[in-house]
């Protein structure tokens, strides 16, 4: 069988300040690319690799370098302003861009395919397990952009119709370290929970200074402010350090430590192909899934053309590291499975609560306002453990 032969751009920021969470990103496309590959499939796939650096220009000028050579299909971006970066570059040149990491909602593009967890998937669900578990008085936290911005606007919203209110927001550049100021007033505040929208090296120097500032004055953090993220993941576990590590709160629809099959495979290609590291994340497993799904859709299209590979992934479904997962054919969202962790002193997650099934994305709340959260929605998450 002669295989058709696809260039396919990757493009994630492997060094600058969100370098840890990108470059287990990018190992989760490479072990696709591997496997792919590999197998008996009718397509074999080229990664044309690109480091942005975290730098918004280089975002744009990089994708049009890698649409202009001929590559209609890109696996790229974490953060949302990237994300908004490069999509007039595909729209204009007729590319598609498979999105791999959770975002704030709210967008559609006919060129963009979104493997990772829309807001319905990681905000409310946070929001109900908080509200009903931890307490009703929140100190927002972010990184000064539009994931920070609009997913604390969510939360805000959600929690207020569960009766709780958002105590202040407060924003840091990207990158920024300094965060005494802004510990110094939640702890006058004294929430019930802390909701950090902080990335990268923002969020590391946060855990490790609030952490130390709680115990000088004997406060047990994780006990009576915990942190609760739609961003932690474990690879950036190491980074925070052994003495601020443990007791943390993440939504996300992947953890490594899930019991299955498919994901203990996962788990063990992973390691194998990048023992240096950083281990798998969420948006790792998405990575996976996006080039494992464009793979199939170039195979059925029997073409990298924009149009014909969407249509080809629409409802097309996959057996992931974190269950069933499918492409919604009316959004171009995943399908994907919430789950409610707490990170470990051994670098993982304990999965608290999780959902029974998929759960159909929802990227501008239509179905699931958070206006309406405590009427509208029964108990999304069952138990695990306690």
């Amino acid at each position: 069988m002669t295989r058709k032969h696809y260039r396919i751009g990757v493009m994630f920021s492997t060094t600058g300040s969100y370098s840890v969470v990108a470059r287990s990103i990018l190992n989760g496309a490479l072990l696709a690319f591997q496997e792919v590959n590999a197998c008996s499939s009718d397509v074999e796939l080229e990664p044309v690799v690109v480091n942005p650096s975290g730098e918004l220009p280089r975002y744009r000028s990089l994708s049009l370098e890698l649409l202009g050579s001929g590559i209609r299909q890109v696996v790229g971006c974490y953060t949302s302003s990237s994300r908004k970066e490069v999509i007039p570059c595909f729209e204009k040149f007729d590319g598609l861009l498979w999105y791999p990491s959770h975002y704030e909602g709210f967008e559609s593009s006919d060129n963009v395919i979104y493997t990772g967890a829309a807001p319905n998937q990681h905000v409310l669900p946070l929001v109900d397990y908080l509200a009903s578990r931890v307490g009703l008085r929140a100190f927002c936290v972010g990184s000064n952009y539009i994931w920070a911005w609009e997913n604390n606007r969510i939360f805000r919203e959600a929690l207020i119709a569960h009766g709780g209110t958002v105590l202040a927001e407060r924003y840091l550049s990207v990158g920024d370290i300094e965060v005494d100021q802004v510990i110094e007033a939640i702890i006058d505040q004294r929430p019930d929970f802390v909701f950090n929208n902080l990335i990268g090296t923002s969020a590391y120097a946060f855990f490790r200074a609030f952490r130390a500032a709680c115990r000088a004055r004997g406060i047990d953090q994780a006990a009576e402010i915990p942190v609760a993220s739609c961003t932690l993941s474990e690879p950036e576990l190491p980074e925070i350090g052994l003495d601020a590590v443990d007791g943390h709160l993440s939504s996300s629809v992947y953890f490594s430590s899930l019991n299955s099959p498919e994901n203990a495979a996962f788990i063990e290609a992973y390691a194998q192909s990048f023992p240096d590291g950083p281990v798998s994340s969420a948006d790792a497993e998405s990575s996976y899934i996006a080039v494992k799904l464009l793979a199939a859709a170039l195979s059925q299209a029997g073409t990298d053309d924009a149009r014909k590979v969407r249509a080809a992934v629409a409802d097309r479904r996959l057996r992931a590291p974190q269950g069933e997962v499918r492409i919604d054919r009316q959004t171009f969202h995943a399908w994907l499975t919430p789950r409610i962790g707490r990170s470990a002193a051994n670098g993982q997650f304990e999965v608290l609560l999780e959902s029974r099934e998929p759960i159909a994305p929802d990227p501008y709340l239509v179905q699931s306002s958070p206006r309406f959260a405590s009427a509208m929605r029964s108990p999304l998450l069952k138990v695990v453990q306690s």
